[in-house]
C-alpha cells in the first residue's frame, strides 16, 4: 500500500498528491546528470506546474522553459528565474512583456524573428531558431514534431550556411519519453544536417522528452554523448524534460460518484475528468494505473470502464 494510500481518508476529492521524497529523487538524478556532463536542465511547464513545489525544484535547477506569456510570469514569480520562452507564434499585443522576462526567446520562423528582432534586441535577449530536423522516433502522430508536414520548426532547406545575424542558438524538440539512444540517433540527423550552423552557435536546447528519470534509462549513456557534442562543437547545451520530473511521483487520488450502466457495459463515474485532468489519456493513449484494480480478462470481481464528469461523450477510459 502507497504512502497516498494510507492517508487518502485526510485527502479531498478529486486531488493531485505528489510525495515529496519521490520527487527529490528524480530531481537528484536530474542535477546529478547536468553537473556531469556539464550542461544546464532547466523545468518544462508543459510537463510539471504545480508551482507549490517549485521551491523544492529550485533546490537543484534553477530554471524553466515556457511557452505563454503567463508562463513566463510563472517562471519570473515562482522559480525565481528569468525563462527561456518559445511559442509557436508571439502575439502582438504580448511580445514587449514576453521579452521583458525572458533571458531567451526561440522563433518557430524565420519570419517571426525579422519582424520582433529590433525588439528583442532592445531588451538584451538571447535569441533562437526552432529546427526540424526531420526525424523522429515518436510512434504516436500526435505527438511527432518531424512529421512531413508539421509545423513546428525550419527544416534546413529554408536556411543559409550563415545564422541570421542575432540569432545565437539552434532548438530542437522531437523526442517524447524516449530514451539516450533514441536522442543519440537524433543527434546523428541533427548534426547532418545543421553542421555548419550549430559550429556558429553559442547555445543549443535539444528540448524535452528525455525521460531520464524511468527506471530503464542509462544516464551513464546519456552523460557521455552530451560530453561528446559539447566538446565537439563547443557550445551551451540545454535540456528541458518535462514528465522526467515528476515522473511516477504521485497519484490522482478520485472518488466514485455513480455507476452507469448502458449496453452491457458499466461506467464507474469519478469526480475528476480526463479531458481535464488526463488529457494524455485520450490522446496518447495511455491508461492510467488503478490502486486495487486489474486491467486482464477475467470472470471474476467486478467490471467497469471509468468515466469522467465533462459533457465529453467520449471522456472514458475502457479497462
Amino acid at each position: 500500500m502507497s504512502v497516498i494510500s494510507e492517508m487518502s481518508a485526510a485527502i479531498p476529492s478529486p486531488c493531485f498528491v505528489l510525495e515529496e521524497a519521490k520527487l527529490r529523487k528524480n530531481l537528484a538524478l536530474i542535477k546529478d546528470v547536468a553537473d556531469k556532463a556539464g550542461i544546464e536542465i532547466i523545468l518544462a511547464f508543459k510537463g510539471f506546474s504545480m508551482w507549490s513545489a517549485f521551491p523544492i525544484v529550485r533546490e537543484y535547477v534553477h530554471g524553466a522553459t515556457a511557452s505563454s506569456l503567463n508562463e513566463a510570469i510563472l517562471c519570473t514569480e515562482e522559480m525565481k528565474a528569468k525563462p527561456h520562452v518559445y511559442c509557436v507564434a508571439y502575439a502582438e499585443d504580448e511580445f514587449d512583456e514576453i521579452a521583458s522576462q525572458a533571458s531567451h526567446l526561440t522563433f518557430n520562423s524565420l519570419s517571426q524573428f525579422e519582424y520582433y528582432k529590433d525588439r528583442a534586441s532592445l531588451r538584451g535577449v538571447s535569441c533562437g531558431l526552432r529546427v526540424n530536423p526531420e526525424y523522429s522516433e515518436v510512434k504516436t502522430e500526435l505527438y511527432n514534431p518531424s512529421a512531413s508536414t508539421s509545423r513546428l520548426g525550419i527544416t534546413r532547406k529554408h536556411l543559409g550556411d550563415t545564422l541570421p545575424e542575432g540569432i545565437e542558438g539552434l532548438h530542437f524538440h522531437v523526442l517524447c519519453e524516449n530514451n539516450s539512444y533514441t536522442l543519440e540517433n537524433t543527434l546523428k540527423a541533427f548534426e547532418e544536417k545543421f553542421d555548419t550552423l550549430i559550429q556558429q552557435a553559442k547555445w543549443v536546447n535539444f528540448g524535452g522528452g528525455h525521460l531520464m528519470t524511468h527506471k530503464d534509462y542509462d544516464t551513464d549513456h546519456l552523460i557521455s554523448i552530451l560530453k561528446k557534442f559539447k566538446a565537439k562543437y563547443d557550445v551551451k547545451i540545454i535540456m528541458e524534460p518535462g514528465s522526467a520530473f515528476a515522473w511516477q511521483t504521485g497519484d490522482l487520488v478520485t472518488t466514485v460518484l455513480d455507476i452507469v450502466e448502458n449496453g452491457n457495459v458499466q461506467t464507474a463515474i469519478i469526480d475528476a475528468s480526463f479531458t481535464a485532468h488526463m488529457p494524455d489519456c485520450l490522446e496518447m493513449p495511455y491508461k492510467p494505473e488503478i490502486e486495487g484494480a486489474s486491467s486482464e480478462e477475467s470472470e471474476e470481481g467486478y467490471h467497469y470502464r471509468i468515466g469522467g464528469t465533462s459533457c465529453l461523450a467520449g471522456d472514458y477510459m475502457s479497462a
